[in-house]
């Protein structure tokens, strides 16, 4: 669970047009910084009492933790991680995504969110939430940088479980 694919899964699952080798393993180089201690959070919450406020939860102290860019690689590990493993439990994470895609002005690229989307179109379509992080995130950026992705109207919901 607590491993990020590295160089050789980097063609397989993200070679979207546009996105440089360099930078996609950059994304990667920066999920495994933040990896081991998404995996201890997701652990403790699982163990954990799941009506917790989400501040009170390992999950939450990790997000106050972080800065934005951190932020956006704890989501974009936690994205790949629920697509990779959406059989399995992932309730914590989908809801650690949930707070992520919930916080604005985190300063998502372009690149970032074409990845997501290679990742949301390459999953499994059981995964219904899929596109819930690429969608908010997709939302900080002019339209015009991604025309290939309809974040759709204005006010629509963002939340992780609000695409299906």
């Amino acid at each position: 669970m607590g491993s990020v694919a590295g160089p050789g899964r980097v063609e397989a699952w993200s070679a979207r047009p546009g996105l440089d080798r360099a930078v996609v393993q950059g994304f990667y180089d920066r999920m495994r910084a933040v990896a081991p201690a998404a995996v201890g959070a997701i652990e403790r919450d699982r163990a954990g009492d799941p009506g917790r406020r989400f501040a009170d939860t390992a999950c939450g102290r990790l997000v106050r933790s972080l800065d934005d860019a951190g932020l956006r690689a704890l989501g974009m590990w936690t994205h790949h991680w629920c697509l990779r493993f959406y059989d399995d439990d992932t309730r914590v994470g989908r809801r650690l995504i949930g707070e992520i895609a919930g916080r604005a002005g985190l300063g998502w690229t372009v690149d970032e969110v074409r990845w997501m989307l290679g990742e949301s179109y390459a999953a499994p379509p059981t995964a219904g939430d899929r596109f819930a992080l690429p969608r908010s995130a997709a939302g900080e950026l002019d339209a015009a940088d991604l025309p290939e992705f309809d974040a759709g109207p204005p006010g629509a919901p963002t939340g992780y479980d609000a695409v299906g």
